[in-house]
């Protein structure tokens, strides 16, 4: 049992951690990311993220992390921010080619949006801001959700998987929503007492027992940039192709192995 749970984690967190869509992770998702994020902050990111977050928040990012999905009706330009739309079949992204929207606007993908609101986020503590760095800080922290999910950087034609119709176990739904949602509920449900607190104390486990040699490598960006959107895609597109879509046509019963 407890190599099986470790092996259900390491492919959670491979989820974790890797399209137009009707919805973008689904809330205890988000709120996994954000609270082993913000665990792992340095001193003055920590005091920053405290001093940024709504009052509301009681110092939980997590907490306030799905607030860009609730805000899509409201910022009726965001959508686009929540996906990256990649070419059917290619397996592959392409900032120039893909980070657009629907009208050829260049930046509106979630790997533009990561861009743009680090870049706001930098003017913390400076006088002369412009920004609304809470609202930044909120949406950096979903958007860093969002480009993780391997059906965010999904194919055009199908949505990023959402007008594939499947079946999780026995329950009908779309492949997009499998992995939004079905997955990390199934998990939390079989293996973690039907609370998102034991996933993230299994996912922290892992992040410095199993993972511990790589963790070096996930936190520094490639060529010095600041923030790596760009990998994060690549390597969500590839996870996509080499699992989501794998297998996967209309009315597929998915679960198990799977």
């Amino acid at each position: 049992m407890e190599s099986y749970k470790v092996h259900i984690t390491i492919a959670i967190i491979s989820v974790l951690i890797f399209s137009p869509v009707a919805h973008g992770w689904g809330v205890d998702a988000h709120l996994t990311i954000c609270r082993i994020a913000q665990s792992r902050l340095s001193e003055a990111a920590a005091a920053a993220v405290q001093a940024l977050l709504p009052a509301s928040a009681n110092g939980d990012l997590g907490s306030e992390c799905s607030w860009a999905d609730n805000v899509r009706f409201r910022y009726s330009w965001s959508p686009p921010l929540h996906f990256i739309d990649t070419p059917d079949g290619l397996c592959s992204y392409n900032y120039n080619r893909d980070c657009k929207d629907e009208n050829g606007v260049m930046d509106r993908c979630s790997a533009g949006a990561i861009n743009n609101y680090t870049s706001q986020l930098l003017t913390y503590g400076s006088s002369s801001s412009k920004y609304d760095l809470t609202e930044a800080l909120l949406f950096l922290s979903h958007f860093m959700g969002d480009i993780h999910q391997p059906l965010h950087t999904g194919f055009t034609t199908d949505r990023g998987g959402n007008t594939i119709d499947v079946y999780w176990y026995n329950t009908r739904t779309v492949l997009h929503h499998a992995w939004d949602t079905s997955i990390i509920d199934t998990a939390e449900t079989t293996l973690f007492n039907s609370t998102p607190e034991g996933l993230i104390a299994a996912i922290q486990a892992n992040i410095t027992g199993v993972w511990v040699d790589q963790i070096k490598a996930w936190e520094t960006c490639n060529n010095n940039v600041t923030a790596c959107p760009d990998t994060y895609a690549a390597e969500g597109i590839q996870a996509a192709c080499d699992w989501a879509y794998k297998g996967v046509s209309e009315d597929s019963k998915l679960g198990g192995k799977y």
